[in-house]
């Protein structure tokens, strides 16, 4: 679904919510279940692990595909055999493989911190999606679930995962929720369940990926490296959404990277809404022409600060109103430095209309047009709804998986207590080292991104930035494909686009897999 949503500020560090990829404000999250004991009582004996399997079928790309799928829990034990947390997944395989063995899989989720897979699951890669008629502003219930022609049943197996404080995931015995709230513990909690499901269904020798959203990013550039240790290695990365270099997109005082780096999405958002003062016909040669003033002109304007001349600041005015559609003087009054939540108010403030931050396209409504930010992310807001009740009564109704405790689709009590610190480099979390040495030990390991144009939660700009920072040596760089599409955070709940990615990454998993 959406992609990352900032939380509350984080000191020297930003913390984002990736929904879908989803980057939707917490501030609209429901609030997971304490795991807590306060009495002081023995915790009771664990509930066993339950799997639900049933038979579908689904057609994609005019062939009819038999699948099974299978609605369940594992659970993960601490190293005395004690069960410590109850992870909840949906996977989906492929029958009459002559070989099911060597058939890829995917393990794939969404990010966060505290968002479920169910964007991914329900609206890009699964055999049953989530449609609107109207992305921009779905109608009202009953919602409606369809089978997905782009899911990558065709090409891969697919395992969906809710870690710990998501979906119906949650922690077990004495352990704590909080004991997996973090960069480090959120990522061995995952490997550990991907270890189990490859055991049980003995799959050590298939071809192996790893699919990530939003903050699902950051975790799958962290695990595949962390993998690689405990000797699992993968074929490859698909990372929709990308932020992997949190120093990117931390608006605060003392780092100007994204506000360079944000430009050129912004520039996207301008041109879409006809916010332009001269708009032209070619988004793609206008994004260009972005890119170069951003790195040429207004980064080394930025780097010479109050030693900035009027000439110059002048010139840097003049090319952000170009770009962005905003007054010189609102320009000047920012000190040359346009804040993400500032953008999404100002852009259509004379239409008392705000912009969307997982997808720019969405336009919303507070009730303060003079405010200083959105009082809500209106490409989350409209798609939160949906998701939570077509998912809801998919997963007792197709899946015949009946649960009491509630399904947490983003978590806001999971984004609030996540632990940056322990991975803190610098003062940012940035895993792209992490991938860059994985890609460095595992020189057949294949990465693919995509990015959405109107994506202001992780902007194609700074990946593509993240990306030409990694120091990867020159004969592994075209190891790393960019895919990009006229969409946002979620590119999928667009139907042009959803057929492209659902191309690129069959097409990225055929040759990663040596198809």
């Amino acid at each position: 679904m959406p992609a990352l949503t900032a939380a509350r500020p984080v000191p020297r560090r930003i913390a984002f919510l990736a929904l879908t990829g989803l980057c939707a404000l917490a501030l609209t999250a429901g609030v997971s279940r304490a795991e807590e004991s306060k009495s002081g009582a023995k915790p009771a004996a664990p509930p066993p692990e339950r799997q639900v399997v049933t038979e579908h079928k689904v057609t994609i790309g005019g062939e009819t595909i038999r699948y099974k799928a299978t609605a369940g829990t594992v659970h993960l034990k601490n190293d005395k055999g004690e069960p410590t947390a109850s992870i909840f997944y949906v996977a989906y395989t492929r029958e009459g493989v002559d070989h099911p063995e060597n058939r890829p899989v995917t393990y794939t989720f969404n990010g966060g911190p505290g968002s479920s897979s169910v964007w991914l699951h329900m609206g890009a890669f699964g055999p049953r999606r989530v449609t609107f008629a109207k992305p921009e502003q779905p109608d009202p219930p009953p919602y409606e679930l369809v089978n997905n022609g782009q899911s990558l049943l065709d090409v891969t197996d697919m395992v969906f995962i809710d870690p710990v404080g998501t979906g119906y995931s949650h922690a077990l015995g004495e352990a704590k929720a909080k004991d997996f709230l973090g960069v480090k513990e959120d990522m061995k909690s995952v490997y550990q369940f991907i270890r189990r499901w490859t055991t049980e269904n003995e799959r050590w020798n298939s071809p192996r990926f790893l699919a990530g959203e939003s903050y699902g990013t950051t975790r799958a550039a962290g695990l595949v490296e962390y993998a690689q240790e405990q000797g699992m290695f993968f074929n490859g990365v698909v990372l929709v959404s990308s932020i992997l270099n949190f120093q990117t997109a931390s608006f605060q005082t003392g780092n100007d990277l994204p506000y360079v780096l944000f430009l050129p999405s912004f520039a996207a958002t301008a041109w879409y809404h006809d916010a332009l003062p001269d708009k032209p016909d070619d988004l793609n040669a206008f994004l260009d022409q972005a890119r170069r003033f951003a790195l040429q002109t207004y980064g080394p304007a930025l780097l010479k600060g109050d030693q900035l001349g009027e000439a110059e600041k002048q010139e840097v005015v003049a090319g952000l109103h170009r770009f962005t559609g905003l007054s010189e003087d609102y320009i000047r009054e920012t000190n040359l430095r346009i804040n993400i939540f500032r953008f999404t108010k100002e852009l259509l403030r004379d239409q008392r209309r705000t912009v969307g931050r997982l997808d720019s396209r969405f336009e919303g409504m507070d009730s303060d047009a003079a405010g200083e930010t959105f009082e809500h992310d209106p490409s989350y807001t409209a798609i939160f709804g949906p998701y939570t009740a077509v998912f809801n009564d998919y997963v007792r109704r197709e899946l015949n998986f009946d649960e009491d405790r509630n399904y947490e689709i983003l978590s806001g009590e999971v984004n609030r207590q996540w632990k940056w610190d322990e991975s803190d480099r610098q003062g940012y979390v940035n895993v792209a080292e992490d991938l860059r040495k994985a890609m460095s030990t595992n020189t057949h390991l294949k990465v693919m991104i995509a990015n959405g144009y109107y994506d202001l939660a992780t902007p194609f700009f700074a990946t593509e930035y993240t990306v030409s920072h990694l120091g990867l040596e020159p004969e592994l760089r075209d190891h790393i494909h960019l895919t990009y599409y006229p969409a946002g955070h979620m590119m999928y709940i667009d139907p042009a686009s959803h057929e492209k990615l659902k191309n690129d990454v069959a097409s990225f998993i055929r040759g990663a897999s040596g198809e």
